[in-house]
């Protein structure tokens, strides 16, 4: 499938914009026109009901020049100190951009553990999800102000991969310097050629970043990361889109033809959260749930307290549970939103009870999206 295509189909889109797009490397100021131009274009895909989350480099960029850093090596400190006076400039650059369209953005500062960590990835998630169904684009970036070297993505291609993995993206278009993945560097070799299509990544794919797009002005990525980036969204079911950035409207030239390099997923992007759920995270606990519930459960609903009879296991909120009936056959694997005690506290309850009991209501026990059901 052509980029264009695999852009046009996607119900959730995540787009990674990196300093060299968005900061005026001159200036040390906000490239407006550029955002302008990508604003309509995210604001166009909007229109016709895509969902769009944008991962912005640039606050470090811009920061540095407002404290007067003019160094080009910073020391982690001082690369705090820019990102936290940068994070202003980079949010209000985003917000003059959407404000024409009537969209409205939200800053989302991560560390890794908000990806790596289950409970803070669920309450990432549920951040995220609550704002795309609110019509906001958030606008995602690395917390450089408080990360520290250990626990750093590193690049912000990897954020953009494990933020379309947290939310089931359906493509991931990486805006680079280059318009793809090549056989070899094409500013040093002119017979490369342009890969349209990356079905997997073998030995011989990965050897092809060899450097390629490391000179990639004030940003830290380079191909290498690209193809990390996208060996993780393809396991999630995401299609990759790399492609050249500097173009006013760069998704609109991907749907034009524009050349880029796709990386298929592997799977489905729903197929590869429920495997992960059913088969890579050990179970903390069991809930047990009445005959009704499981009729619910195997017809794709989510499981309420009304329908949990029993809870065993201590575990905490965002572990993995089994659920089995009440003949003691697992019915399937989930994620559950409330820890062992609070859970045993709602045991049968109506929806609308549980804040009464608890001071706090999360929804369900285990939504539909984080449960994976047993094969029968």
């Amino acid at each position: 499938m052509a980029a264009g295509n695999e852009l046009t189909r996607a119900r959730r889109v995540v787009v990674k914009v990196g300093s060299a797009l968005v900061v005026d490397a001159q200036a040390g100021a906000p490239a407006h026109a550029w955002l302008k131009a990508f604003a309509a274009d995210a604001a166009r895909l909007r229109a016709r009901g895509q969902q769009v989350l944008v991962v912005s480099s640039g606050a470090v960029a811009l920061g540095r020049r407002r404290l007067g850093l003019t160094r080009k090596a910073l020391t982690l400190p001082e690369k705090q100190a820019a990102a936290a006076a940068g994070q202003s400039l980079l949010m209000r650059a985003w917000e003059e951009a959407f404000e024409p369209h009537s969209v409205g953005v939200a800053q989302v500062l991560m560390t890794r553990d908000d990806t790596e960590v289950r409970r803070r990835w669920l309450n990432g998630r549920a951040t995220v999800e609550t704002l795309l169904s609110l019509g906001v684009v958030p606008v995602v970036n690395e917390n450089d102000t408080v990360v520290t070297e250990e626990i750093r993505y590193g690049d912000n291609d990897r954020l953009a991969a494990r933020v379309a993995q947290m939310i089931g993206a359906d493509a991931l278009v990486l805006l680079s310097d280059i318009d793809g993945l090549y056989t070899a560097d094409p500013r040093r070799d002119p017979t490369a050629k342009r890969l349209e299509r990356v079905e997997a990544l073998t030995p011989e794919i990965i050897e092809m970043a060899g450097g390629a797009n490391a000179s990639a002005g004030v940003g830290t990525g380079g191909m290498a990361t690209k193809l990390a980036a996208a060996g993780i969204a393809r396991a999630a079911g995401c299609a990759t889109i790399v492609t050249l950035g500097s173009r006013p409207q760069p998704l609109q030239a991907v749907e034009d033809g524009a050349p880029a390099t796709v990386f298929a997923p592997a799977t489905t992007a729903a197929a590869a959260y429920k495997g992960w759920i059913a088969g890579s995270l050990a179970p903390q606990g069991v809930l047990i749930v009445d005959a009704g519930a499981a009729t619910a459960l195997r017809s794709g609903k989510s499981l309420l307290a009304a329908g949990v009879r029993a809870v065993e296991g201590r575990f905490g909120k965002g572990d993995a549970v089994v659920v089995r009936g009440e003949d003691g056959r697992e019915l399937g694997r989930g994620l559950v939103r409330y820890d062992a005690a609070d859970a045993e506290r709602i045991l049968g309850l109506r929806s609308d009870a549980i804040e009464a009991a608890l001071g706090y209501s999360e929804g369900p026990v285990i939504h539909a999206d984080d449960l994976a059901m047993a094969d029968r």
